[in-house]
């Protein structure tokens, strides 16, 4: 293992496309980061399902929105809104999300990864 790694978004080392949306990789020792970019009109139920063969997202996700807005909603509750700045959880229960208002948007997550989209 080397003792020092610098890796860029710039060059991921995997990336997940979909209709108006990516989701860039990189694998680290013991971590996998993610960043998501989706563009407006985005929505996980009618770009990404049939990518996971999931009626709504399944993965556990920490991370932080760093532009834009999006949603995260379970089945039968309100959705929430996230911010540029705020640092999320949202976990493995079956849920929907999409981008708010006309800008892209963009996160990192820490967690979920490595099983978005796949």
């Amino acid at each position: 293992m080397n003792d020092f790694i610098l890796k860029q978004f710039d060059n991921p080392d995997e990336i997940r496309e979909f209709e108006k949306g990516k989701f860039e990789i990189v694998h680290m020792p013991n971590m996998t980061i993610g960043r998501a970019t989706y563009k407006k009109g985005w929505k996980w139920s009618e770009d990404v399902t049939h990518l996971s063969g999931t009626k709504f997202c399944e993965v556990e996700h920490l991370g932080m929105v760093i532009k834009g807005q999006a949603t995260a909603q379970f089945e039968n509750e309100e959705p929430r809104v996230m911010n540029p700045g705020d640092i999320f959880y949202v976990s493995n229960k079956p849920h929907d999300s999409w981008v708010v208002g006309d800008d892209d948007y963009v996160s990192i997550h820490f967690l979920g990864a490595d099983k978005y989209a796949d």
